[in-house]
């Protein structure tokens, strides 16, 4: 349950908060749900289980698509960040260097 991973108590949070804790959540658990089926088609010795297992792994890579799309339309930060480096070509590591003139992010 996606109240389990609360690090503060829930009253004092916002619901804008609660919301991205529920997004961030349930995009993990969609990732989760992706390297499970991978890992089971790969696993697999029978053809028509290994397609369906394929099958479930694209949906649950649609579901995770979705989710990281609600969030980055409601996080200003998270709609920063995958604007700068999704869909990007080159280099990611030496694209963070450049965008911060050659040192960490803080």
């Amino acid at each position: 349950m996606a109240s389990d991973t609360l690090h503060a108590p829930r009253e004092r949070l916002s619901k804008e908060t609660l919301a991205l804790h529920q997004a961030i959540s349930s995009l993990m658990e969609e990732l989760e749900a992706v390297d499970w089926y991978r890992q089971r088609a790969d696993d697999c010795d029978d053809a028509a289980l290994k397609a369906i297992l394929l099958h479930n792994m694209k949906e649950e890579i649609e579901h995770a698509a979705m989710a990281l799309e609600w969030i980055r339309r409601n996080s200003a930060d998270f709609d920063k960040e995958l604007k700068e480096y999704l869909f990007s070509e080159g280099d990611i590591v030496g694209k963070e260097k450049a965008a911060t003139g050659g040192g960490e992010k803080r």
